[in-house]
């Protein structure tokens, strides 16, 4: 008990910064995957320490990019037909996202080895297991709420 109440207390300052001014769905959902990772990663105080300051780092990263991608593709999403664009602009458009996502593996290589040249290689695979297993979490209820289609 005196671990988790140390981990969150770690993990607060990462939850205020989230928070942001407008305290939207992205920040509750966060703050439900540090409360997930706590419970899942069960980290002596003295791993804590090192474990959040650099998980923090890697959300701020990860949303840092993630946001430039949500802003320069909106353009994209927003074409009905992609026949309004000519050949060039559609290559770059697909190049475009090709680099976004070579960009989000490079952060995942760098905090990857952060994480492990910081902590005991079964922390660091226990944390790459606990975000699979919260990710499916999330998707089994997101599954459960959603309407099912009535068939005929």
């Amino acid at each position: 008990m005196k671990n988790l109440i140390f981990t969150l207390l770690l993990a607060v300052p990462f939850l205020a910064i989230a928070q942001g001014p407008h305290g939207g769905n992205g920040e509750k959902m966060e703050a439900r995957k540090v409360a997930w990772l706590t419970t899942k990663l069960d980290l002596s105080a003295e791993d804590a320490k090192i474990f959040w300051p650099i998980y923090n780092d890697y959300v701020r990263d990860l949303s840092a990019l993630r946001k430039e991608r949500s802003q320069k593709m909106i353009s994209f999403r927003k074409l009905k037909e992609i026949e309004d664009l000519d050949d060039e602009e559609i290559q770059t458009l697909i190049l475009n996202d090709f680099n976004f996502r070579q960009r989000d593996l490079n952060i995942e290589r760098k905090y990857y080895n952060k994480f492990k040249s910081n902590l005991p290689i079964k922390t660091v695979g226990k944390f790459y297991r606990a975000q699979e297993a919260f990710k499916k979490e999330i998707l089994q209820q997101y599954r459960a709420a959603r309407p099912t289609p009535a068939t005929n």
